[in-house]
């Protein structure tokens, strides 16, 4: 049995993962990662879970990387005109990397995790696929690497959510009945534009419709995203929903709804979970965000390091900073974020 390492966040999922462990005989320990949004009721209610498991706890600040990899970068990303998704950056820079490095320092040779994924070993190579719970979160999980999949345990991954909590509530797991959080851990209620208002860096700008004719003015490029319908100020026979933001020249492009989808897209930076050369078409399912269903799509390689992802049907709001993944059935490939998806679907701003 291994040395495990779990990555508790005062949460059932991450409380029941290592409950399973340790009832499989494994040689437990809980740590939570500390940074900014962390808040001292979740340490705590670590502290009582790993108390009522029996298994060593640790706290661990982790405030600076956090500020420096996850939050600038978050900042940097959204004055770009792009709306980041911090959640797959904090899982390969925080969660996995440091948590890595804490689990070595303690002499433990694997970590594991809450998630509703799964990991599986095949023919010396691991894969990372979907969990089977409808909320499964592979999506934020395709940066992993071999070496990483290899040192990881998903336990939660063949578990539904309802099943979780009722082996928290069976055990008495002090977090049994806790809430999911919805919001941004940095940014609690969503309010990400206060960041900016308070740096004094939200400047107003033109409002522009498809064809380059300005009907308003915006409040400051961050407090938009595409796809947005309310909260843009300006009205017209049709709603108007945001389909481009040029952080250059501070505009907002607005259009019909219709002009929110994108039938492809450009990715860079893409990374896939088993090392391959991709030299030609392939077909996989994608999806361009979290809440997204799997859709067919072609990538195709454009450059040594981005591809063209063609869909069979057209997607809602494909938008720039945000990730698309690639699946082959309930296997994670890979993915990559997304670039303006207007360069390859024939329509022009």
């Amino acid at each position: 049995m291994a040395r495990v390492l779990v990555a508790m966040s005062g949460g059932v999922d991450s409380a029941t993962a290592a409950l399973i462990l340790k009832h499989k005989g494994h040689d437990v320990a809980g740590g939570i990662l500390v940074f900014e949004g962390i808040s001292e009721q979740s340490v705590t209610r670590a502290q009582e879970t790993a108390r009522h498991l029996d298994i060593p706890f640790s706290v661990f600040n982790v405030r600076r990387e956090f500020q420096k990899k996850i939050i600038d970068r978050f900042m940097a990303e959204y004055r770009r005109g792009r709306t980041p998704n911090p959640c797959v950056w904090c899982n390969k820079y925080i969660k996995f990397d440091l948590l890595f490095e804490r689990a070595r320092a303690q002499g433990r040779s694997m970590i594991a995790t809450g998630h509703f994924a799964r990991i599986r070993e095949h023919n010396g190579l691991f894969l990372l696929k979907r969990g089977v719970d409808k909320n499964e979160q592979s999506y934020f999980l395709y940066r992993l690497d071999q070496k990483k999949l290899s040192r990881m345990i998903m336990p939660l991954g063949a578990y539904t959510k309802g099943r979780v909590r009722n082996l928290a509530h069976r055990y008495g797991l002090p977090v049994a009945s806790s809430k999911k959080s919805q919001d941004i851990c940095f940014v609690p209620g969503g309010g990400y534009a206060a960041l900016f208002i308070k740096k004094n860096i939200v400047k107003k700008g033109p409002i522009k419709n498809m064809h380059g004719e300005v009907i308003g003015e915006h409040s400051g490029t961050v407090f938009y995203t595409i796809g947005q319908r309310r909260g843009i100020g300006v009205s017209g026979r049709s709603p108007y929903y945001v389909t481009r933001i040029d952080a250059k020249s501070n505009t907002l492009y607005v259009g019909s709804r219709d002009d929110c989808y994108a039938s492809s897209l450009y990715a860079r930076d893409i990374h896939y979970i088993v090392p391959e050369s991709v030299r030609s078409s392939r077909m996989v399912q994608a999806k361009v965000r979290y809440v997204s269903r799997l859709s067919r799509a072609v990538i195709t390689p454009i450059t040594e390091h981005g591809v063209k992802v063609t869909f069979r049907r057209r997607q809602w709001a494909p938008t720039p900073g945000q990730s698309v993944v690639f699946y082959d059935h309930d296997r994670v490939l890979g993915g990559g974020i997304i670039e303006d998806p207007y360069q390859y679907s024939g329509k022009v701003h």
